[in-house]
């Protein structure tokens, strides 16, 4: 079984309601995953959030876990590491407390919804991605291969 950081016993299993649990130290909370990076690293480093945004727990490798743990968080970081790859830049528009793209992606067009104090971030391996309020990822892999619109507005907005 892995630990926490802190050295607390960790089990993940996802629930009758579809919504995935994690239980350590007696405590049992409903989680969402969040990679962290590295990104070359999928399946190490994830961190288990409640609902607050708080870390319940850290997994600093998923192929430690127990099977059934590790399945249950692996079927979970498939679903969450969706990734929609960006090749235009529409427009961004900033309304009260939010920025809203419209963006082409490889998948379609997509209008998602940003935080004003949510940047895009570069990443290892080049490019940057953009999380939107529902934690979905936009990655904009090449910056310099999109058209001078896109450049431009991606500009304006990166740190």
């Amino acid at each position: 079984m892995i630990t926490r950081w802190d050295g607390a016993p960790l089990r993940v299993e996802r629930g009758r309601d579809g919504q995935l649990w994690a239980e350590r130290d007696g405590e049992l909370r409903a989680v969402w995953v969040r990679r962290c990076f590295p990104w070359s690293e999928p399946t190490r480093y994830v961190s288990l959030l409640d609902h607050d945004r708080n870390e319940f727990a850290l997994v600093p490798d998923v192929g430690a876990l127990e099977p059934g743990s590790r399945e249950a968080l692996e079927d979970a970081l498939a679903e969450a590491g969706f990734v929609l790859q960006v090749e235009r830049i529409r427009s961004v528009d900033e309304e009260v407390e939010i920025r809203v793209w419209e963006v082409d992606t490889r998948q379609g067009p997509r209008t998602f919804q940003t935080r004003l104090d949510d940047w895009p971030r570069e990443v290892p391996g080049g490019g940057y991605v953009i999380r939107d309020v529902a934690g979905d990822l936009y990655h904009v892999a090449a910056p310099q291969k999109l058209d001078d619109r896109s450049r431009r507005l991606l500009w304006a907005y990166v740190e």
